[in-house]
């Protein structure tokens, strides 16, 4: 419903790209790299690579129990602009002998992160501007070059984060196999990817400045990437290279390897990756929101406002703790009753006087040897009735004995 009109001199509002670059710029910008790669693949020696700096990472041991995540933030100035560069790396993935949950660590730390920002978003007082935001914005996913397939812990940690974060695989150290059966490699990893419904990052190929390159680029999937800070001495000029006795791998050489390719795209794409991120957690804000009961519409499919929401559920947790607090209540007077009649019990027994205890003694005694004294007259009275049935039955065996005289030979 907005007309469009034409102004007739100049305003002066055409300078706000030029106020928002001079703002980016003083303020600076941030970036999260996520490697993700078995241990001696090549993630430092690539990082270094990509950004033309050595930093210095200590090597990671092969015996760690379990999957490990290290982050390092640097701080990179090229011309005026400065870069916060924060690098996530895996450290112990895929050497432990049950590699079955191996991909959880790292599930929980992109999800630790949108917890984070989720958290500095819902306080009273926020800074977001000055708030150091460590959602991933990339992650390197470094395939073995074994030339064969996909491994399944491989496929287990991609289908697991490919709602997460962005998602580009690369092949670590390229340099190991040969150039033919590197492409008939990323035709493997492709069609593998594909059948598994595992979604990757695709460069945008919707932004005319770009697309060209995008569109050449993606068909270049899974990137081939060779990493090294070593200089070796080519003609007069000193380059970043592999030296094999059978020749030299130039890092920065697009016909040896990929990895100014992947330099390129990441730089060129760098604002593209952080709006999928940016999409990646808003799915997860909603998810996280719901769960916590709140919504945009209610039962009747009438628009809720959030305070309502809020105040609904303060008066239910206030209902269930007054509740708690009742039954908390009720259960401590009965457990004091229930202590005071104890109390009460050993009391009474310990005032009652020695005398009173010794006559219920005796009262006791005396029930006792009246029951006694009822058994032993039933017993007497039961030997009585033997010995008056044994004489008869005697006297009744003689009789027949004389009457009927018996040969005892």
């Amino acid at each position: 419903g907005c007309r469009t009109l034409s102004l007739s001199s100049h305003v002066g509002f055409d300078s706000l790209p030029d106020q928002l670059i001079k703002k980016s710029i003083k303020h600076g910008f941030c970036f999260n790299i996520l490697c993700i790669g078995e241990t001696g693949i090549g993630k430092s020696a690539l990082v270094s690579s990509l950004f033309n700096t050595d930093f210095e990472d200590s090597p990671s041991t092969h015996f760690l129990s379990s999957v490990r995540l290290r982050a390092q933030t640097f701080e990179l100035q090229e011309s005026n602009v400065l870069l916060k560069l924060t690098v996530v790396k895996t450290v112990g993935f895929g050497d432990q002998v049950n590699k079955a949950d191996s991909y959880q660590p790292i599930v929980d730390y992109v999800d630790a992160q949108f917890e984070a920002y989720l958290e500095e978003e819902l306080k009273v007082i926020r800074s977001l501007f000055s708030y150091h935001d460590t959602r991933i914005h990339v992650c390197l996913y470094f395939i073995s070059p074994t030339g064969r397939s996909l491994k399944t812990i491989d496929l287990l940690t991609m289908r697991s984060l490919d709602s997460k974060v962005n998602i580009i695989p690369v092949i670590g150290k390229a340099d190991s196999i040969s150039k033919t059966e590197l492409q008939e490699f990323k035709k493997k990893i492709m069609s593998e990817l594909v059948s598994n419904g595992i979604r990757i990052y695709q460069f945008p190929t919707d932004d005319e400045t770009v697309s060209e390159i995008n569109t050449i680029t993606n068909g270049y999937l899974p990137f081939a990437v060779v990493g090294s800070m070593e200089k070796v001495k080519i003609g007069n000029r000193m380059v970043r290279a592999r030296q094999y006795p059978w020749g030299i791998v130039k890092v920065e050489n697009e016909n040896h390897c990929d990895t100014i390719k992947l330099r390129r795209m990441l730089c060129t794409n760098m604002e593209d990756l952080k709006d999928k991120t940016r999409a990646y957690y808003e799915s997860y804000r909603r998810c996280r929101l719901e769960k916590l009961g709140c919504r945009d519409i209610g039962p009747e499919n009438k628009p809720v406002s959030l305070q309502e929401v809020i105040e609904a559920k303060r008066l239910e947790f206030c209902l269930e703790v007054e509740r708690k607090e009742e039954e908390n209540k009720q259960r401590f007077v009965q457990r004091v009753k229930e202590k005071a009649a104890m109390l009460e019990e050993a009391e009474q027994q310990a005032s009652m006087p020695v005398l009173t205890k010794f006559e219920r003694l005796m009262l006791m005694h005396r029930e006792e040897e009246l029951k006694l004294g009822k058994k032993k007259k039933l017993l007497e009275d039961e030997i009585a009735q033997f010995i008056e049935k044994k004489a008869i039955t005697e006297s009744i065996e003689s009789q027949v004995s004389v009457s009927n005289p018996v040969s005892l030979k």
